[in-house]
């Protein structure tokens, strides 16, 4: 993860003072990856570094920190000896303080390691690397700084139903990082009250009408009420660039669509590309097994939606 600068302001507006903690450099076995962060403010924290003591020390240093007034500190942990935790590495941590005054203004963002009491004059070097760095890339120490950018594009998903199913699904996508979740229904009724904040809710009576409107690279996964809809929904997207289609069903199902899909005039390779069934069939058919299912299959590929019994490669 990179510096998610827009949630840093949201959470300074609403608490006055935020600390980050920010896993800058791992060795051996952690139990998080350098790069992830977590914030902690008076009386409440969002995120986490791993859990067990390493995040007990980092919240505990937070605290003391927000009391202090004190900006900047680091620290390295080897987990074993210093906290008894069995990982066996070392984890080393940045914390830094955070109110309106010192909000970073613009990413990517360097800030001293080692002179932690003024910022002083930035090295050659560290300008050159803040000028190459890359949004998505991990955090890298350069003569003593510290440089962070902000994290790739998020990959567009779009849900089209909010029943059962599609509210499981937004439930257990959410709070990955990586996704930016546009979800569509016929209703404004069947969405959950309030949506949440962090992802884009439309209606639409027709919903293949939004179709020319996805992005080309997006995902989609279709689970509306309607067999109508569905289909249509398909019809639509083979007529546009995606990135991948799942769409919920049977087998019995997917027989169906693929000869209507065939009628309208779609070749056999342009609907093998949607996958159908999609989910785990060992996990059941309770909707957070199925969104659970759908979730891990997009954890394992690179993203891509899987059919039933397609393995990851």
């Amino acid at each position: 993860m990179s510096l998610d600068l827009p949630a840093l302001k949201t959470a300074v507006a609403e608490r006055g003072q935020v600390v980050r903690s920010l896993i800058s450099r791992t060795s051996g076995s952690a139990p998080r990856a350098a790069g992830t962060s977590m914030l902690v403010w008076d009386g409440g924290q969002s995120g986490t570094i791993g859990g067990g003591a390493l995040e007990y020390e980092a919240v505990a240093e937070a605290g003391r920190m927000i009391a202090s007034g004190q900006d900047r500190f680091a620290r390295t942990f080897p987990l074993g000896p210093a906290l008894g935790q069995c990982c066996g590495g070392s984890v080393s941590l940045v914390w830094e303080r955070f109110d309106a005054a010192s909000l970073p203004a613009s990413l990517p963002y360097a800030r001293p390691l080692t002179r932690l009491c003024s910022p002083g004059k930035m090295p050659t070097v560290v300008g050159q690397s803040l000028a190459g760095i890359r949004p998505g890339a991990l955090p890298v120490e350069v003569d003593g700084w510290l440089i962070e950018t902000g994290p790739e594009p998020r990959k567009p998903l779009w849900i089209w139903g909010a029943g059962h199913v599609g509210r499981a699904l937004v439930e257990v996508l959410r709070p990955f990082p990586d996704r930016a979740i546009t979800w569509i229904d016929t209703a404004a009724e069947r969405f959950p009250d309030p949506v949440p904040s962090d992802l884009t809710s439309i209606v639409a009576s027709a919903p293949e009408v939004l179709v020319p409107h996805a992005p080309a690279d997006a995902d989609h996964l279709i689970l509306t009420y309607s067999h109508d809809h569905d289909l249509a929904l398909c019809h639509a997207l083979l007529h546009h660039r995606f990135a991948s289609v799942g769409l919920i069903g049977s087998a019995t199902k997917w027989a169906r669509f693929r000869s209507r899909l065939r009628d309208l005039g779609h070749a056999p390779e342009a609907i093998a590309r949607i996958a159908c069934p999609i989910g785990d069939p060992d996990l059941g058919k309770h909707p957070q097994a199925i969104a659970v299912g759908v979730a891990a299959a997009l954890l394992k590929t690179d993203g891509r939606i899987m059919k039933l019994g397609e393995k990851a490669g």
